[in-house]
């Protein structure tokens, strides 16, 4: 199924009336466009209810290159390269709606995460989290399901991954070999592993 952004959003507007905090998980594999459609999905929801609508990274929960070490961190951005820990614990005070939490953000480019780098206010009731591993079906990941109302998985076919996921990797300055080799060997594992270890979502998005 393939709804457009603002089918969406009044489904997901529809499903949270009534509720203080409603937390949506949108996860798919590496290239699948999480952040684009994150991004765009959450401003939809704000054209209807503004201010009303966040948006939480998985990516800034990263662990720092200092922290994973030279073995690990050619493998970063694998599961347990990741600080899930630290995501639940945000992800439970963003559902209790006591306070602002501050929440951090992957730098792509400078492949570091900033702390604090957004804030989802107490008006956001509506919080979108995007990340690969949202429904993993291993722990610790596994442990975040029952924080999220809805969930939605985005399918894509590998051939169209592995095309952005090359790109991606020009982008950021590799050669073509690099660039290929990056891909096969780090992001479509990965995008491996979410596809075939996935927990049922409420709704898939093609």
């Amino acid at each position: 199924m393939t709804p457009d952004f603002d089918t969406l959003a009044r489904q997901i507007i529809g499903a949270a009336e009534g509720a203080s905090r409603y937390l949506v998980a949108l996860a798919g594999p590496p290239g699948a466009g999480k952040s684009y459609r994150s991004d765009q999905l959450c401003d939809a929801i704000n054209q209807y209810l503004p201010g009303q609508a966040g948006l939480v990274p998985m990516d800034g929960y990263h662990f720092d290159n200092a922290v994973l070490g030279e073995q690990q961190v050619p493998v970063k951005g694998a599961p347990h390269t990741f600080d899930v820990e630290g995501l639940r614990c945000d992800l439970e005070r963003i559902r209790q709606g006591i306070h602002p939490v501050a929440v951090p953000v992957f730098d792509r480019p400078l492949d570091l995460a900033r702390a604090g780098g957004r804030l989802i206010t107490l008006e956001q009731r509506i919080v979108i989290v995007e990340g690969n591993y949202l429904l993993l079906d291993r722990s610790p990941w596994r442990e975040l399901r029952p924080l999220f109302d809805w969930t939605l998985f985005i399918d894509v076919d590998d051939v169209v991954l592995i095309e952005r996921l090359v790109n991606r990797w020009l982008e950021m300055g590799q050669d073509r070999a690099g660039a290929l080799a990056r891909t096969h060997r780090k992001d479509m594992l990965n995008a491996q592993l979410v596809k075939s270890c996935c927990l049922s979502p409420d709704q898939r998005w093609r």
